[in-house]
């Protein structure tokens, strides 16, 4: 299975933030960090703050700060969230698989990803920014240069 692009941004997004400390780093900064394109960054954070995983403060001594919900949030759920309820293979798609009705493939594909997914679930953020994790995104030029 692969994670969608965004998917992929925001838990990096949170992970992040998961090592800001006190510092509020700024949607730029943050793209920067993870190497990602600013634009995409920008959506992906506004979900992260919909979804009441951060908050974004405008202006002079803005930026992102993790929510206490965003640290504790079941990486399980929040990849289920994000990626939607779509299946692993799209028998339904343009041009519908002639085998869809009796194929057993389909099911399979269904089980695997909810044991992808069950894989995930008892993983929360900070547990994703243990060591080596966490020191590794503090050993980023501009997070070392924020603290």
């Amino acid at each position: 299975m692969r994670l969608l692009r965004s998917t992929d941004m925001a838990l990096r997004v949170l992970m992040r933030l998961a090592v800001a400390g006190e510092s509020s780093p700024t949607t730029r900064e943050v793209a920067g960090d993870m190497g990602v394109p600013y634009t995409h960054t920008a959506k992906v954070v506004a979900e992260l703050q919909h979804r009441g995983l951060l908050e974004a403060r405008r202006g002079r001594g803005g930026g992102l700060t993790l929510t206490e919900a965003g640290r504790n949030a079941s990486v399980g759920a929040l990849v289920r969230a994000l990626e939607g309820e779509g299946d692993v293979a799209d028998c339904d798609g343009g041009t519908p698989c002639p085998l869809r009705a009796d194929c057993r493939l389909r099911g399979a594909l269904r089980r695997a990803q909810e044991a992808f997914y069950a894989a995930l679930d008892p993983l929360t953020v900070a547990d994703m920014v243990a060591a080596p994790t966490g020191p590794l995104l503090l050993g980023l030029p501009s997070v070392r240069s924020a603290t």
